[in-house]
């Protein structure tokens, strides 16, 4: 049993959920690229278990919702349903419960720790959600997510984590300025496969910051994010 199978073995008993077949939660850990290197394994990765979980948290973070927020409408529960379900949010979690430490990766997987991992942790969460429902049933799969990932919607809901940021400066500045925010492209910058944005939000006449980015939009947001920050509009 390696380091990373007896971190498995530890999450069990973690997260209070006596697996009948214990290869499904391994089997959760499982990255497509492990078996690349350990084709012996005996299992599957986990994308099937992926798919499955996936369905089940939109179905029971739906339902937690609709009930926990009775008196939103519609676009305001979907905003909320999107933030707290993204990769972001189920990466946090996993991270929170040790699932790093389990994963099943291969030497090059292994070595990357930035975004990319925050993708395999999330899908890593989903996976377990999935082997939990088709091993205990729906029930303790709900009882998973609402002891280790809703819990995070008070804060999303207090810090206003739902709306982004472009759409919560022009609210912001709206109603304290009376303005609505303008952005701009200050600077393109690389060839036309790799180009690199940087774009100015103003409020009014003065240019308020800067962000860049691959895209003119992932600029925007960023540009967006600075203002909320240098104005003290994120509180």
């Amino acid at each position: 049993m390696n380091k990373a199978e007896k971190n498995i073995t530890d999450f069990e008993y973690r997260i209070g959920v006596r697996f009948k077949d214990k290869s499904l939660l391994k089997q959760a850990f499982v990255h497509r690229s492990y078996l690349n290197e350990n084709p012996d394994i005996g299992l599957p990765h986990n994308e099937r278990l992926e798919f499955l979980g996936d369905a089940v948290l939109e179905l029971a973070a739906t339902d937690y919702l609709f009930h926990h927020y009775p008196e939103k409408t519609e676009g305001e529960l979907t905003a909320y349903r999107a933030a707290l379900v993204n990769t972001q949010s189920i990466s946090r979690a996993a991270r929170e419960l040790g699932m790093n430490e389990c994963l099943l990766l291969s030497r090059g997987e292994a070595k990357d720790t930035g975004r990319a991992r925050e993708y395999i942790l999330a899908n890593t969460f989903e996976a377990v959600v999935g082997a939990i429902y088709l091993d205990q049933g729906y029930e303790s799969a709900n009882a998973f997510l609402r002891a280790n990932l809703f819990p995070h919607i008070e804060e999303i809901v207090a810090k206003r984590l739902w709306q982004d940021n472009k759409s919560r400066l022009q609210e912001e500045s709206q109603e304290r300025l009376g303005v609505t925010p303008s952005y701009r492209v200050v600077s393109e910058k690389g060839p036309d496969h790799d180009k690199r944005f940087t774009v100015g939000v103003f409020l009014g006449r003065d240019m308020e910051a800067t962000g860049s980015g691959k895209s003119k939009q992932e600029a925007e947001q960023k540009a967006a994010q600075k203002a909320l920050e240098k104005k003290g509009w994120l509180d």
